[in-house]
């Protein structure tokens, strides 16, 4: 650590700013400024001396791998049933994918929303550089700080990119969908590629991805996975495969299912020159060049009665009151190229992090007519 003495409220107060956007201010003139108590400090000092429990108990529930529970198909838990998936069921395997990811999940893949921290950037500057966000001296905060609950605080405030948990696709493929060849325009941190691997169904798994650390880490777990399967990745956008004359002639009609949750334009951004919001500037032009060529790229590589599945939902900002109907204007370019789809729920929670809400997501299942 950088500074191994312990934390106090004079040290804070004398040495410490407080992030309220883009800019810093003295911990002192804030305090003064908002009426925030020394109490308020104190918990919080008392939190940031304490910072080794809190850290143990993130990583136990959130990265740590269990040797027992690397394969789901060995581990004897049935899938889910029809109708009755949860991305938040059997989370343990959420950590491989997490572990495996660590940097690009919680630090590198940033928000797309204004001055949201991501959850490392935040944990980094309050243990160790005397930078507190705003969020974290508001009363809500505070009130919670004060119970115990810093963690809850951490979770609901800050940055995470979203996870796909490799259960539930291993669940759907074995409960819904039965695919042997499966082709993803995207590859979901690795998580399509494992839960498919673990499917008794699936001999071939074919994947894209504008991140190459995404790309790499797949074919990896490939490579070792004792589930012998013929695994072909790229890297690159899946518009571009569109234009691909030799991946469309291979693959012409090859698939039985097309699987992925699509970015949700720009709720998360990643660390990629490639990345779809970066090339097209406008919602109307992402729609158009990526969603739409990417739609067409699947109906072309989709053999006669294939699926296509994406899982996606709405999402809005209560800082910019913007608001993206991506389910209906996503769907409605599928619709023009695969007809009228069968809609699954999704039960687990909504996701609301301090200015951005993500609410209602659902499983889209298309059929090749």
């Amino acid at each position: 650590m950088k500074d191994e003495k312990p934390c106090t409220v004079n040290h804070l107060m004398m040495n410490a700013h407080v992030q309220v956007g883009t800019k810093r201010r003295k911990l002192r003139e804030y305090t003064e400024d908002k009426h925030i108590s020394k109490d308020t400090i104190k918990i919080l000092c008392d939190n940031i001396n304490n910072r080794d429990e809190y850290l143990t108990r993130f990583y136990n529930l959130s990265l740590q791998i269990h040797p027992d529970k690397l394969s789901i198909s060995d581990t004897g838990i049935n899938p889910m049933r029809n109708r009755e998936m949860n991305n938040n069921q059997q989370i343990v395997f959420k950590n491989i994918i997490r572990n495996l990811h660590m940097f690009d999940i919680l630090q590198h893949t940033k928000s797309g929303i204004d001055n949201i921290p991501t959850f490392f950037d935040m944990l980094y500057d309050l243990y160790l550089n005397d930078i507190i966000d705003y969020k974290l001296l508001t009363p809500s905060a505070s009130h919670y700080i004060k119970k115990g609950r810093i963690g809850s605080v951490f979770s609901s405030y800050y940055f995470r990119a979203s996870i796909m948990n490799p259960y539930l696709v291993y669940s759907l493929n074995q409960t819904v969908f039965q695919a042997k060849r499966v082709f993803s325009p995207t590859l979901g941190w690795s998580s399509y590629c494992y839960g498919f691997l673990e499917s008794s169904y699936t001999t071939e798994y074919v994947g894209t991805d504008v991140i190459p650390s995404v790309c790499k880490k797949t074919e990896e777990i490939a490579d070792i996975y004792l589930h012998p399967k013929q695994v072909d990745i790229y890297c690159k956008p899946s518009e571009d495969l569109h234009k691909d004359k030799q991946f469309m002639s291979k693959y012409r009609e090859h698939f039985d299912l097309v699987f992925f949750s699509p970015p949700y334009y720009e709720l998360e951004l990643y660390n990629s020159k490639e990345q779809s919001t970066d090339r097209y500037k406008t919602y109307e032009e992402w729609l158009s060049e990526y969603w739409e060529e990417t739609i067409k790229l699947c109906h072309h590589v989709l053999e006669k009665s294939g699926k296509l599945c994406y899982i996606l939902s709405g999402y809005g900002s209560n800082t910019t009151k913007r608001h993206f109907d991506l389910l209906k204007d996503m769907n409605s370019i599928t619709k023009k190229y695969f007809g009228i789809p069968n809609i699954q729920p999704m039960y687990n929670k909504n996701v609301y992090v301090t200015s951005h809400r993500e609410t209602g997501e659902q499983i889209m299942i298309f059929t090749k007519r």
